[in-house]
């Protein structure tokens, strides 16, 4: 209570007079009270500035956060008030004057009397929603203003608090939790069942917590009737927001207070995926759609921005589960008109899957067809999304009478392609079959059309089960069918008589891109690659987003795998920056989930960019850097597919324990590949990606000196797949045990393009060690030689962090190197010049008492090289004397006397 602070001792029921003192005081402790020391943290932190908003709806445990925060955390001077309706102008003022134990009662005194106290006093209000008198607000402006440092307001309200903040946000002195820091997180839902003696399994935990979207009293109310059902596991997976206990806390909470043009609205735009002027304009026939959205926005909190601008929302699970209950039982009439406008709205919005949803829903089933002949290759890529797009919106479809089958097979595909989105996979085989059964009363060139669009709803089928094998038939399958439909081989002209049977060139855009990941899933480079090309140029010509995406996307991972890293760039940044694919937007996940720790400022979490922050994250690991691979890997675990995907998954640990290694942090590398194999639990790699653990493994192990363990891990991969990765490791390891020769017996072939290495950056390591080891066994021309030619090959891509792995032996040889003449004198000065510590790098310029000419410039890079003055002249095509003549001027304008002496003298005057 607030007289235990110091500041309520002297406050006696006379002097409060007719005030509720229940007002004044912290709430008692709820049984079964979850402490949460992150929320803990932040008020602590927040309450070192003037204001905290703690800005959620109804049961979203606020008052119950700030009670248990001032009973278990806070030691300083705390006053406490509930807002009611009725609490404006005098009364307000006495209340806060009886919590603070001041008397008197207006701000100016109050303020005042705060500036004179030994430290600042926090005072929380809670409910601050009920503030709306200018007066009262504009008295607590004042107070913030003239006892600065004196007060910390905490406000804890349903709404945007009316108060102007603008001139504290402006400083950054506002701290702010929302729904998102409110929710309960996995383990916190677990202690709330576990009040109740409910063990759930981690799934169904996971899936009970990703439904409430963490919602405290949701969750609360879920403990309460999962423990008296017989069957609290099958209970809970079945729970809804049309259920009892959640039903009547929404309607009274949330529901009831609302006018009735905002509950017309909520109702009519349950049955919505995502909310928008226009969208809410198109349902209920309304012009103010703008003014609508905000007044859902202001009264309503369990509306869930899905974007920054606060353009598009989307309603919190539960209560659109109890919108759409409530708008069956109130107006079961109006369900289907609301389904057909809004199947016309996303149509005309270029959102083909959730028009042919509301469709469906309305059982409009000519326009459900039309939606899918006009768009099937969109609508295929647009079921590619690895976000289950059942955000909203009913999903349990009465399936079409025969007879509409019968009429219409295409019916049967609509069908398929809206299950085909849940990844109801035994659903789609039943519709697919129906469609062929009776294909029979179509044209020709209809049939022709249902056999393709059957054909490329296979390959995203197989894709989802994860069927490698699958997906490489039913692509092929695609690809003849496109062939054969457009009347001509693949990429030739089609055939006009034909007439429109579908867009060929989108068959093929949805084909490659699936060949190209199946085969990128096995390890299969060069097919990969291909494939993807193919994807890449099909997709442009069709205008198929998705593809395109995935497309560049994964072909910049194989790029970037290879060694392409300049290309790799180009084709991950279109990918990170191009456009969406459709109904991305409309789908994403709210700010509030996207505000997870490994998530960047800003970063986008489109579907099927995974794999090109993966592709950025292997360039900029190359490039030696590190900061920046880091953000990409952050990137890519962000990403809907990090979750959806499990090879994905192991790269992101693959490439994260190599950037830890990279850093040094060996033991932190170890234990993420020892996280990923626990995560991925019975997921089985392919042997590739299984290699690659190893090979990470045994490098990590180099690295630290266990050199042994690493031999054991590498020795077996040789005779497989993963030979020549597993032969430039030993080798690593050889070396490290000062055995050069060994080393050299293990390496293979490296330095002639199309040899036994594929991926350039092995190359690189291996031709490292070929000159390490060369170098310790004395034959330092061998040394030089494939020093020269790793600098070739690292030089036109950028590679740099492969010098930094050689290490010590590495660095030592760079100097010698360059003395002796070197093609690649700045990328090897630029390398000394990284490995040097501060201290000793290279000192500034020391001017010349006389520029060198343009042609003296020229010939003084090949000074640095082993070249003669005959040789000079030849490349230069000019006679000896000449040479001779400008090497003069060179030495002369150098005060050097000498050829290596004038080299030092360039450098250390930045002339080099």
């Amino acid at each position: 209570m607030p007289e235990e602070r110091g500041w309520g001792s002297g406050v006696q029921a006379q002097s409060i007079g007719p005030l509720l003192r229940s007002k004044l005081a912290v709430p008692p402790p709820l049984p079964g009270l979850v402490t949460r020391p992150r929320l803990f943290d932040l008020l602590d932190a927040g309450t070192q500035g003037p204001v905290t908003v703690l800005g959620a709806p109804a049961g979203w445990g606020k008052t119950v956060l700030l009670g248990s925060w001032v009973r278990e955390r806070h030691a300083g001077p705390v006053a406490w008030l509930s807002v009611e309706p009725d609490d404006q102008r005098e009364r307000f003022w006495r209340y806060l004057c009886a919590a603070l134990d001041v008397p008197v009662t207006g701000p100016e005194e109050l303020a005042d009397a705060l500036a004179t106290r030994p430290e600042p006093t926090v005072v929380i209000f809670d409910d601050f929603q009920h503030v709306r008198d200018p007066d009262v607000l504009h008295g607590l402006d004042f107070v913030l203003r003239h006892a600065p440092g004196a007060v910390r307001l905490v406000l804890a309200s349903r709404t945007e608090p009316a108060l102007a903040l603008h001139r504290w946000r402006a400083r950054g002195e506002v701290a702010e939790l929302r729904t998102g820091d409110l929710s309960f997180t996995v383990a916190e839902t677990e202690q709330v069942l576990a009040h109740d003696g409910l063990a759930l399994p981690a799934e169904q935990l996971a899936r009970l917590q990703a439904h409430t979207e963490g919602w405290p009293a949701g969750v609360r109310l879920a403990a309460t009737a999962i423990a008296g059902h017989p069957d609290p596991a099958g209970y809970a997976a079945e729970l809804t927001g049309d259920d009892p206990p959640v039903a009547d806390y929404l309607v009274a909470e949330v529901l009831a207070g609302q006018p009735h043009d905002v509950r017309e609205v909520l109702l009519s735009t349950s049955i919505l995926e995502c909310i928008s002027a226009d969208s809410i304009e198109a349902l209920t026939g309304r012009t103010d759609g703008e003014r609508a959205l905000a007044a859902l926005r202001d009264a309503n909190g369990y509306v869930i921005p899905l974007d920054a601008q606060r353009h598009r929302y989307r309603h919190h699970r539960m209560f659109g589960e109890l919108l759409r209950a409530e708008l069956r039982r109130q107006t079961p009439e109006r369900v289907p008109e609301l389904h057909r406008r809004a199947a016309r709205w996303h149509a005309e919005h270029g959102l083909p899957l959730d028009a042919l949803r509301h469709a469906l829903a309305a059982r409009d089933w000519g326009y459900a067809t039309g939606v899918l002949v006009d768009r099937w290759p969109h609508l295929v890529e647009y079921t590619h999304s690895v976000e289950d797009g059942n955000g909203g919106g009913p999903r349990t479809l009465v399936p079409p009478p025969n007879e509409a089958v019968r009429n219409d097979p295409e019916l049967a595909l609509a069908y398929a392609a809206d299950r085909l989105d849940l990844h109801d996979l035994d659903s789609v085989e039943n519709f697919l079959r129906l469609a062929a059964r009776h294909q029979h009363v179509l044209t020709d060139a209809r049939r022709d059309r249902l056999t393709l669009m059957t054909a490329a709803f296979q390959v995203t089928q197989a894709q989802l089960r994860g069927e490698a094998a699958g997906v490489l038939s039913a692509a092929d399958e695609v690809l003849a069918l496109a062939d054969r439909c457009a009347g001509t081989p693949s990429g030739g002209a089609a055939d006009p008589s034909r007439g429109d049977v579908g867009d060929e060139s989108g068959a093929r855009a949805i084909a490659y891109a699936a060949q190209g990941a199946a085969h990128l899933g096995i390890g299969d480079l060069d097919a990969a690659e291909a494939a993807l090309y193919q994807g890449l140029a099909s997709a442009e010509r069709s205008g198929l987003s998705c593809p395109r995406v995935v497309c560049a996307g994964r072909l910049a991972f194989v790029l970037a795998l290879r060694g392409q890293l300049r290309r790799a760039e180009a084709a991950a940044r279109a990918a990170v920056t191009g456009p969406a694919c459709p109904g991305e937007h409309s789908r994403s996940r709210s700010l509030a989930e996207a505000s997870t720790p490994d998530a960047s400022p800003g970063q986008s979490r489109g579907a099927h960019r995974g794999y090109a922050h993966l592709a950025l994250a292997v360039t900029e690991l190359d490039r030696d850097r590190l900061a920046d691979a880091e953000a990409s890997l952050r990137a890519a675990a962000g990403s809907p597919e990090a979750a959806a995907e499990p090879a994905l998954a192991a790269w992101l640990a693959v490439l994260r324990a190599r950037l830890l290694g990279e850093r040094g942090e060996l033991a932190q590398g170890y234990q993420e590949l020892l996280a990923a194999r626990r995560e991925l639990g019975d997921w089985r790699p392919p042997q590739y990606l299984a290699h690659w653990f190893v090979a990470v493994e045994a490098d990590l192990r180099v690295a630290h000196g266990d050199t042994e363990t690493a031999r054991r891990l590498l020795v077996p991969l040789l005779h497989e797949g993963g030979g020549t990765a597993a032969a430039v490791l030993l080798a690593r390891a050889y070396l490290r045990d000062n055995e050069p020769a060994a080393a050299t017996r293990v390496l293979p072939p490296w330095a002639e393009d199309g040899g036994a290495i594929p991926l350039l950056s092995l190359r690189l390591d291996a031709g490292l060690v070929e000159a390490v080891a060369a170098r310790r066994g004395g034959d330092t021309r061998r040394a030089t030689r494939a020093l020269e030619r790793v600098l070739q090959l690292a030089e036109p891509e950028g590679f740099r962090r492969a010098f930094g792995r050689g290490g010590a032996p590495v660095r030592e040889m760079l100097p010698a190197h360059l003395d002796s003449g070197t093609a690649y004198w700045s990328l090897v000065s630029e390398l000394i010049a990284a490995a040097a510590p501060a201290a000793t790098r290279m000192p500034a310029p020391v001017p010349a008492d006389e520029a060198l000419t343009e042609r003296e410039l020229t010939i003084l890079r090949y000074l640095q090289s082993i070249l003669s003055n005959v040789e000079i002249a030849a490349e230069l095509s000019v006679s000896v004397n000449t040479v001779k003549t400008h090497v003069r001027n060179i030495y002369r304008k150098l005060h050097a006397t000498r050829r290596r002496e004038a080299v030092r003298r360039a450098r250390e005057m930045h002339l080099l």
